[in-house]
């Protein structure tokens, strides 16, 4: 019987309430010890998932509420200064070089490193170089993770990579 309240003291610690433990507080007692531990430390996953999802779920709410704010033209303009002034002559680029670019400013302006956003993002990290330097093609769906990794939507990213190349064009 001491086990189970250690166990009760552990969930409501971890930040669950009790009643999980007192429901299943029969069922728990026919455990052994390793079976209780695995399914503490399966609650506590639980837990960190959820906590996981409500940030996330608060940095895109953040996220959104900064691009209805910020007016879009003012952003790609920070785009295009950078690079009409590395390369003053009229450049054609490619869409995989304009992606590439739109991605690595947007990693630099947060300050994460090609290892963070590759990580995240699923991706190795030679890879997500190669795509940066527009010296590979990229799927769409590899596309949406990277976006989603550095806190942009697919949609958004896509809008600043147009808005890069009609600068280009200017």
């Amino acid at each position: 019987m001491e086990s189970m309240t250690v166990t009760r003291e552990r969930v409501e610690r971890a930040g669950m309430t009790a009643a999980p433990a007192k429901a299943t507080g029969a069922r728990m007692r026919d455990l052994t010890p390793a079976q209780r531990r695995a399914v503490m430390f399966a609650q506590q996953q639980v837990i960190k998932a959820r906590a996981a999802k409500k940030a996330k779920e608060e940095r895109q709410a953040a996220l959104e509420r900064m691009w209805q704010q910020e007016d879009f033209a003012e952003r790609t303009r920070g785009h295009t200064g950078r690079a009409v002034e590395a390369a003053p002559e009229a450049k054609e680029v490619s869409l995989r070089e304009a992606i590439g670019y739109v991605l690595r400013d947007l990693r630099t302006r947060d300050h994460k490193t090609l290892r963070e956003v590759s990580e995240k993002a699923g991706v190795s990290l030679g890879y997500l170089s190669e795509v940066e330097r527009g010296q590979k093609e990229a799927s769409s769906e590899l596309l949406g993770s990277i976006a989603l990794s550095l806190g942009v939507k697919p949609s958004q990213m896509l809008r600043l990579v147009a808005d890069y190349l009609d600068s280009l064009e200017d």
